[in-house]
């Protein structure tokens, strides 16, 4: 196993990854489990590696991660962002790649909290003017 190491944190909604990049075939670990049995959706799965894919780095690298907390697609999402950071700790030439594809933002969406007297964050009980 290598020495060489390079991680990267991710959030999206209520989820927080930690990805660590060593280089090897291509193994992609999601806590301790292979990433598609985790993931259990192609789609997911496919959004999480986007940032490999964007930077050709496919069969380069061996991705382990560390997730918790919220929904499969938030982990998704907080997991591509820690990889696109981890991938410019290898280098800074897929910034530009990186950048462009919108992967280096945080999405900064989460859950708006219920207000007191509503149903929810915004419902209200239906209003008749007479």
């Amino acid at each position: 196993m290598s020495d060489i190491m390079y991680r990267g944190l991710g959030r999206r909604k209520s989820s927080s990854a930690r990805v660590i990049l060593r280089p090897g075939k291509g193994e992609f670990l999601i806590n301790k489990r292979v990433a598609r049995d985790y993931l259990m959706s192609d789609i997911l799965l496919k959004d999480a590696l986007q940032p490999i894919v964007i930077s050709d780095q496919k069969e380069k690298f061996d991705i382990t991660v560390n997730v918790r907390g919220g929904g499969l697609s938030g982990q998704a999402g907080a997991i591509r962002l820690g990889i696109a950071r981890a991938l410019l700790e290898v280098s800074v030439d897929f910034r530009k790649n990186l950048k462009t594809a919108g992967m280096l933002t945080r999405d900064a969406r989460v859950k708006e909290r219920k207000k007191p007297g509503l149903k929810k964050a915004r419902k209200a009980r239906q209003f008749s003017k007479r």
